[in-house]
């Protein structure tokens, strides 16, 4: 029996190869969006799954009012931990990672990812110890762990424990050698402990280091919570007014309320309201997005595959009739037909694994990941996919055919009988539903995009390129070390000013990619403003084409321009509710500073972030140049190419230890919203593919229900119906379900774009535009494929289908 079923199979198959390769394309173009969904999810999903401590491991985080979340918290919340008895390790570590070289026996190498933390490290993250002793790693701050990829880079085949090596200007010795198992929220290339001289001083401020804490309870992790909370509200309050002689009450109020948020590590990947560790978040929302726009792909596509089945039914009507009379049974008619669903979804599954291989590589270039087709998680979801795939798709249209009545289609009747007929176009008013809502949200996207792409931001950094800046940790041993650091900087600004093709160079503390959200202290009138305060050199806001709407910028011909002088934005001068802001005076880091001046408000973070109070001084006005690590050069127009070959070249002498680097700063900014772009790029790849499976759907119902009428368009001609009458006949209903489609389409569009914009604090606002364009875009697209149809069919020799009559 399954053999005949697959003979009548290959037989069906080759009379109708151009419906049979739409249902196959169809479906492995559905189950193909689904199956790259699943790869993305399941490596979001996967980091720290390895991890046995993941839901003992919590991380601490601190909301202060108006601030954003602080991933670093305070020293003096130790010996409250120390009393818990709830808290089995307490682990105090950097939250980044360092960047430097190895050096043994003269060979360097270069290492991104060099992680500073406390000797209990590895009890919050056993990575497997393939040499060495976990437990005495970093008994001291000679000792260094390395990964088994640094190991090999570094030592060869060589055994590395007890080994010397250079690292950060000094020496360590390699105690233990791990591989991390899996994707891990930390997975640092090099593990130190040098915490001794960061954690012996500053227990007064709020924010010094990222604090984990392994618990042996987790239920039990809110009594612990608010026991740190009411450090920071209390004690901490109370001896902070008393320095700067204020009430607790006035000082809290001037402060705001310290929240303590604690995570654990299960869910600090997709759910942590703060990049707290160094490997960062993933985007939960764009996962969320790419797994139901794929689902619904699948979903439009079995639709398709259900719609192309149960119209291609009327051409086995028949054959159902006689196999019904010579004794099948309805149950063996519907296991045929799902056993011709479960090969055509096999088939499908075979292309879609051929066509997720093909373009994997551009894939992973779209997230930055590595994803690759492995792993029995993956292959379960792939067979799970295959029997719902044919459950769905197979039972419907086989019920279907399975009812057929005998008499009546052995008589050829069935042609005429509308029986699944509102079945299908039930489908089809869906797939319009699910056409409209791509083409619609697809050119939302595409607006907000392109406003972001061409929004003023109150900054040029077309022609500017930011360079990193590597001095050695001797030019930081020495004293006056600040104003050793700014005398380098200046001999290279100076430099670069000799080369041709470079207009202007200045630096800052200042970053345009969205890295720094930190947030400082401002005190007017006795109130405090928390808001971002950044050093800068003379030059920065005109090299940046930064407006000054009041007064004057900071200039190098006012002496005390680093001494008490600040420039304030519009948003500051709104915060402080000042009329007149020149002459006022501020006071930021203990020093009184005055107003010179005022720039137009421009954005530092990405769209979805206001644009924050900003307050800019000298670089020497608050003595912090021993910070400086990057130069901004302004190139000129003609031979940038020749000009960053120039400046390389002097590089080469400035930093002889690492390979010159360089970013254009608007490029910079752009990838503050590149998640969204990404969407944007999404939205448009998968609006192709919605529309194309939608009018594989159209194309081919079009044919069956024109084909089904063929001998009443013969006798319409024969009658003298004119060609324009006959195609406005055959194409109204399509038209009608077209409106239908796009009108149930509206309010999901609507709704749930407007939600996505809702992330931006720059956006723009739904007009009925897009909805116009996304109606004429999909009439357009339905008159083309049906009218075409109905014209071929116009065109055919009536007496090929009266001859019988």
């Amino acid at each position: 029996m399954l053999l005949n079923y697959i003979k009548i199979f290959i037989y069906h198959l080759k009379q109708n190869k151009l419906f049979s390769f739409l249902n196959i394309f169809g479906l492995a173009i559905g189950i193909s969006g689904l199956i790259f969904a699943l790869l993305y999810w399941n490596d979001e999903q996967s980091y720290d799954a390895w991890n046995p401590e993941k839901d003992n491991v919590h991380q601490v985080l601190i909301e202060l009012t108006g601030m954003p979340v602080f991933s670093d918290c305070a020293l003096f919340l130790k010996p409250i931990l120390d009393k818990d008895a709830n808290v089995e390790k307490i682990v105090y570590a950097d939250s980044w990672y360092q960047k430097d070289k190895i050096i043994y026996k003269g060979k360097k190498e270069i290492v991104d990812k060099i992680i500073n933390v406390e000797a209990d490290f590895f009890s919050l993250f056993p990575f497997e110890i393939i040499k060495g002793n976990a437990v005495s790693a970093l008994k001291d701050d000679s000792s260094a762990v390395i990964s088994d990829v640094i190991a090999k880079r570094v030592f060869g085949d060589e055994n590395p424990i007890g080994k010397q090596i250079t690292c950060l200007d000094q020496m360590f010795v390699v105690r233990a050698v791990y591989h991390i198992p899996g994707n891990s929220s930390i997975a640092p290339d090099v593990v130190m402990n040098k915490m001794k001289e960061l954690t012996s001083g500053n227990t007064t401020s709020p924010f010094v280091l990222k604090l984990l804490l392994k618990v042996k309870d987790p239920s039990k992790i809110e009594n612990t919570r608010k026991s740190l909370e009411r450090m920071y509200n209390g004690d901490f309050i109370k001896r902070i007014a008393k320095e700067a002689g204020f009430t607790p009450e006035v000082m809290a109020k001037k402060i705001g309320h310290f929240n303590v948020v604690i995570e654990p590590l299960s869910e600090a990947r997709l759910h942590s309201i703060a990049d707290g560790y160094p490997e960062g978040r993933g985007n939960y929302q764009f996962l969320l997005i790419m797994v139901g726009l794929s689902v619904l792909i699948l979903i439009l596509s079995i639709v398709n595959y259900i719609n192309l089945a149960t119209a291609n039914a009327v051409k086995r009507a028949k054959e159902v009739g006689v196999r019904k009379v010579v004794g099948a049974s309805r149950s063996t008619i519907v296991i045929q037909f799902i056993f011709e669903t479960a090969l055509i979804s096999l088939f499908s599954i075979l292309l879609a694994l051929v066509i997720v291989e093909l373009t994997l590589p551009y894939y992973n270039d779209f997230l930055n990941k590595s994803l690759r087709i492995i792993g029995s998680q993956f292959y379960l979801q792939l067979i799970l996919i295959f029997c719902i795939t044919v459950l769905v798709a197979g039972i419907l249209p086989a019920v279907y055919v399975a009812n057929f009545e005998t008499l009546k289609v052995l008589k050829g009747n069935f042609g005429r009988s509308k029986n699944g007929i509102w079945l299908r176009n039930g489908m089809l008013i869906f797939q319009f539903t699910v056409a409209t809502f791509f083409i619609v949200g697809s050119y939302i996207v595409y607006q907000q995009i392109d406003y972001l792409t061409n929004k003023d931001l109150g900054f040029k950094g077309d022609q500017v390129i930011e360079i990193n800046l590597n001095f050695p940790n001797s030019d930081y041993e020495v004293e006056n070390v600040g104003q050793n650091i700014y005398n380098k900087y200046s001999t290279i600004k100076q430099e670069l000013a000799k080369i041709k093709g470079v207009e202007q160079a200045s630096t800052g503390l200042i970053s345009f990619d969205g890295s720094d959200d930190s947030l400082g202290g401002v005190l007017y009138n006795d109130e405090l403003f928390k808001a971002r305060t950044i050093a800068v050199d003379f030059g920065m806001f005109e090299m940046m084409k930064i407006e000054v709407v009041k007064g004057r910028s900071l200039d190098q011909k006012h002496a005390s321009d680093t001494i008490t002088s600040v420039v304030i934005n519009e948003t500051a001068q709104k915060l402080m509710n000042m009329k007149e802001p020149i002459g006022k005076e501020l006071i930021i880091k203990q020093r009184k500073l005055k107003i010179i001046g005022v720039v137009k408000d421009f954005n530092l973070l990405s769209p979805e972030v206001e644009v924050s109070g900003m307050y800019f001084y000298h670089l020497k006005t608050v003595d912090i140049a021993q910070n400086i690590n990057k130069v901004f050069v302004k190139l000129k127009s003609d031979n940038i190419e020749n000009t960053i070959a120039d400046i390389e070249t002097l590089w080469t002498k400035v930093d002889t230890e690492y390979p010159f680097k360089y970013d254009f700063v608007d490029k910079q900014y752009a990838r503050t919203y590149e998640a969204y772009v990404k969407q944007k790029n999404l939205f448009s790849l998968l609006n192709v593919v919605v529309i194309s499976i939608a009018l594989f759907g159209l194309f081919a119902l079009a044919s069956f229900s024109i084909q089904r009428r063929m001998k009443e368009i013969a006798i319409r001609k024969t009658l003298g119906a004119e060609t324009n009458t006959l195609l406005k006949e055959l194409s109204k209903q399509y038209i009608l379900y077209c409106i239908i489609g796009f009108l149930i389409a509206l309010f999901p569009v609507y709704y749930l774009l407007n939600l996505w914009l809702e992330n931006f604090a720059f956006r723009i606002d739904i007009t009925v535009s897009p909805f116009i364009l996304g109606f004429l875009i999909l009439l357009v697209l339905t008159l083309t494929i049906v009218l075409s149809r109905a014209y071929q069919a116009t065109k055919t020799d009536v007496l090929k289908y009266l001859k019988y009559e």
